[in-house]
C-alpha cells in the first residue's frame, strides 16, 4: 500500500452512506428479505458486493489510464465529484424533509418466491443499471488520488469497498425479515437520508479546499 490510510478511509466513509441511504439496491434487498426470507436477500447483498467491486475496478483502471493520457483530467473530476456530492447531498435532504414530512417512508412492496439465486440476479441488474451508481463512482474517483494509486491500493479499495457493501446489505437483510425492524425503517428512515446529505455536503467542502 504506497497510499496514506486516510485516503482510504475517506471513501470507504462516503460509500457507507451511500450504501446505507434508501435506494434502488437497499430497497431490493428490503423487499427480498420481506417477500422472500434471507435466502433471498442473502443473495441480493452477495450480488451488492460483487458489482460494487467491479464498479471499483473498472473505473479505477479506466480513469487511471485517462489520467495518464490527460493529466488535466483529474482536476476536471474533482470539481465534476464536487458538483455531484452536492447534487447527492440536496437530493438526500429534500428526500429527508419528504419523509419527514410524511411521517415516515413509504413500504417496499414484497417480492415473493425467490431464493438465493434470483436475489443475487436480480442484485447485479440493480447495480448495473442504477444511475447512482456511475455518478456516485464518478465523486469517488474524485475524492481518491488515482493518479498515484499502485495496484495493491487499487487491491485494497475494491476489496474494502466490497466488503462494506456486503456487510451493510447483509444488515439490511437480517434486520428487515423482522417486523421491528420494518416499522422502525418505515417511521425513521428519513433519518438516513438526512444524515447522508450533510455527510456529502461535508466532503464536497472538503474537495473544494483540496482535501
Amino acid at each position: 500500500m504506497s497510499l496514506p490510510f486516510g485516503a482510504f478511509v475517506t471513501v470507504w466513509l462516503f460509500l457507507a452512506a451511500n450504501i446505507a441511504s434508501p435506494g434502488p439496491n437497499v430497497l431490493n434487498t428490503v423487499a427480498l428479505a420481506m417477500g422472500s426470507g434471507r435466502r433471498a436477500g442473502f443473495g441480493s447483498a452477495c450480488g451488492v458486493g460483487l458489482g460494487i467491486g467491479l464498479w471499483c475496478l473498472s473505473m479505477l483502471l479506466g480513469l487511471a489510464a485517462v489520467i495518464a493520457l490527460l493529466p488535466w483530467a483529474a482536476e476536471a473530476l474533482r470539481w465534476t465529484a464536487v458538483g455531484l456530492l452536492l447534487l447527492f447531498s440536496i437530493r438526500y435532504l429534500r428526500g429527508a424533509w419528504a419523509g419527514y414530512r410524511a411521517r415516515g417512508m413509504p413500504l417496499p412492496e414484497g417480492q415473493r418466491g425467490a431464493g438465493f439465486a434470483t436475489g443475487f440476479r436480480r442484485a447485479l441488474a440493480v447495480i448495473a443499471v442504477n444511475p447512482k451508481a456511475l455518478t456516485s463512482w464518478l465523486a469517488v474517483m474524485g475524492m481518491f488520488p488515482v493518479a498515484e494509486a499502485g495496484a495493491g491500493d487499487v487491491a485494497i479499495l475494491c476489496a474494502g469497498a466490497c466488503l462494506l457493501s456486503f456487510s451493510i446489505h447483509g444488515i439490511y437483510m437480517i434486520l428487515f425479515s423482522t417486523a421491528p425492524a420494518l416499522r422502525f425503517y418505515l417511521r425513521a428512515g428519513w433519518l438516513l437520508q438526512a444524515a447522508a446529505g450533510v455527510l456529502f455536503a461535508g466532503f464536497a467542502l472538503r474537495l473544494v479546499a483540496g482535501g
